[in-house]
């Protein structure tokens, strides 16, 4: 049963991949590739919160932000239009990242999970076997 939920939780974290992939690209944004040095960034950070992956996009949309200025020479108002293209695009890859951490580590729990049903067997035959050494004093 244990192992079935996991799986059950792996697959809805798929499902919400998909649909952060969908909001990007229904709206023009750009999707990270694997190599961008963001999604390093963000893994390396090892935010413990939400309010610290928050804090991590608003540093990287002033960053980008800053960088977009300093190449195209924006003006104050397509500024507050870039911002507002910034925030969504970072933290929609953001989450994929942070969703492709966790079905990583739910894809090594799985496997611990299968490991150990193979080698103890599952609930029921684990009680079975409690119940047979109790019987006989052990």
């Amino acid at each position: 049963m244990e192992l079935k939920l996991t799986n059950v939780a792996r697959a809805s974290l798929e499902e919400l991949r998909l649909d952060y992939e969908d909001f990007l690209r229904q709206r023009g944004m750009r999707l990270w590739a694997p190599d961008d040095p963001r999604r390093q960034a963000l893994v390396a950070r090892r935010c413990k919160t939400a309010d610290e992956v928050a804090a991590w996009v608003v540093e990287m949309a002033k960053i980008s932000q800053h960088g977009q200025d300093e190449r195209d020479g924006q003006s104050m108002k397509s500024m507050s239009s870039m911002r507002s293209v910034l925030f969504p695009e970072i933290s929609a890859n953001a989450t994929l990242v942070l969703v492709g951490v966790a079905v990583s580590l739910l894809d090594r729990q799985i496997k611990a999970q299968a490991d150990a049903f193979e080698k103890q067997g599952g609930f029921t035959e684990r009680l079975y076997r409690t119940r047979q050494a109790r019987r006989r004093g052990e």
